[in-house]
């Protein structure tokens, strides 16, 4: 029952405004439902075709977010069920989610990913092109998406210093979009932290926390 109790112990450890996902990736669906059982209802998958087993098997009052990096030939495949998409990097892949939310008569929930990391394997937008994707008259006509807030992931680092900065730049890119005020949004989330530095993310202002390996011990 160490899932379960993991669980209980992280969950007491954040503030009431901070939604925890639940970093399943690669973990077999029992131990999905330990936490389950345990009352967790929103799951991180990174892999589209697993999630979607995954959501096959499962009970259907669970929020799947699909937290890993989209490729935009597979987003069909989650269209009809995904509760939240964290990686929403480009304007190409937000028209096919777009597209294929219409052709589920759905509108999904996404996070716009920003690059704060120094790494350069980190996918994301830079603050202009952020505002230049919200500007533009293709996301204006769009029907069927709706951005609920920004997604980062810090540096791999233990400088905590860095990884302070990169979220509080993350905290400030979210509320000068916030200014700008774009259509096609309802902004209320900031998505930052995982296991390792979630409590850092909380203290800049994260209010939805991506945790794995604390939960479900480390990957297979």
């Amino acid at each position: 029952m160490a899932i379960a109790e993991n669980l209980v112990s992280i969950k007491s450890t954040l503030p009431k405004q901070v939604t925890l996902v639940a970093v399943s990736k690669t973990k077999p669906v029992s131990d999905l439902m330990q936490a389950y059982e345990a009352g967790q209802r929103i799951f991180g998958e990174n892999k589209i075709q697993e999630m979607a087993e995954k959501y096959q098997e499962m009970p259907k009052d669970i929020l799947w977010h699909m937290i890993g990096h989209v490729q935009t030939n597979k987003v069909k495949f989650m269209a009809p069920f995904v509760h939240l998409i964290h990686g929403v990097d480009s304007l190409k892949l937000l028209q096919e989610i777009d597209k294929q939310a219409k052709k589920n008569n759905r509108i999904i929930d996404c996070l716009l990913q920003i690059h704060i990391a120094e790494e350069e394997t980190k996918f994301g937008l830079n603050q202009e092109e952020l505002i230049a994707l919200v500007s533009s008259s293709l996301f204006e006509e769009m029907k069927n998406i709706q951005i609920i807030g920004v997604m980062g992931m810090a540096t791999f680092t233990d400088d905590k210093d860095q990884v302070k900065k990169e979220f509080s730049h993350l905290k400030n890119i979210f509320e000068n979009l916030q200014r700008i005020n774009p259509k096609n949004s309802q902004l209320n989330t900031i998505s930052m932290g995982m296991s390792g530095d979630y409590q850092m993310a909380i203290d800049s202002g994260s209010t939805m926390v991506r945790i794995g390996s604390s939960i479900f011990g480390e990957r297979n």
